[in-house]
């Protein structure tokens, strides 16, 4: 089982998504940068966290164009595991390996907290050690959070089980007190409509041990590690 973390300039979560993988895990590993043009020999490709190429024009956009952009093309096409967290999401639906846009936060201001989420599913790789209504305590960092999609392709996505969490108070109730930025049906984290990609808003790598103040974010690296087992 070999995992991929993805570099671009300006990430700045993959030695923390490195650090869970290998150290906490015990996973193998390997960082791989912009230039990277396959992907072969790895299971499942992490898209960290972080500004890549600073966000110049907008979150992800940059980064879409890179030789390791369309090695990801590549490998998701092929049925591999991709899981793409804060801008690692942005860059996928740049990409168009997931429906919808990232937008600026509602209040316009970057926003870094602990949230809860919803388990909305519990049969996917990323959810498979969560119970089905399931609250997570996660954190968010980030300014370009709002998940926004067209009414007709959200009724789809609804249809087609694409959501995976939902943005929600303590107790799992979807209120828009809840919702930390104006995400679109308080949607946290989507898949595409074959299962296989994954854009997650929080930060399950800043919760997976308790000195961080949550664990929680282990059930989704473990629910991977199970599903490629």
């Amino acid at each position: 089982m070999k995992f991929a973390v993805c570099v671009f300039p300006g990430s700045n979560c993959d030695y923390d998504t490195y650090y869970i993988l290998r150290d906490v895990l015990e996973k193998e590993v390997e960082f791989v940068d912009y230039s990277t043009k396959n992907l072969n020999g790895f299971d499942c490709v992490i898209l960290p966290g972080g500004f890549s190429y600073g966000d110049y024009l907008r979150p992800g956009a940059l980064a879409s164009k890179s030789p390791l952009a369309e090695a990801v093309v590549e490998f998701a096409n092929k049925g591999g595991l991709v899981l793409g967290i804060c801008n690692g999401f942005q860059i996928l639906t740049e990409l168009g390996l997931l429906p919808g846009a990232l937008l600026p936060n509602m209040n316009m201001r970057f926003i870094c907290k602990d949230v809860y989420l919803k388990v909305e599913r519990n049969d996917t790789p990323i959810t498979l050690k969560a119970q089905k209504g399931e609250v997570l305590k996660i954190p968010i960092a980030h300014h370009d959070g709002r998940y926004y999609v067209e009414d007709s392709e959200l009724k789809l996505m609804e249809e087609r089980g694409q959501i995976i969490f939902r943005y929600s108070d303590e107790e799992g109730k979807i209120t828009q007190e809840a919702n930390p930025n104006g995400s679109v049906s308080n949607i946290a984290g989507v898949m595409n409509k074959e299962g296989n990609v994954f854009g997650l808003m929080p930060h399950p790598e800043r919760a997976s041990e308790d000195i961080l103040g949550s664990h929680d974010g282990l059930i989704l690296w473990n629910s991977i590690v199970s599903y490629l087992s």
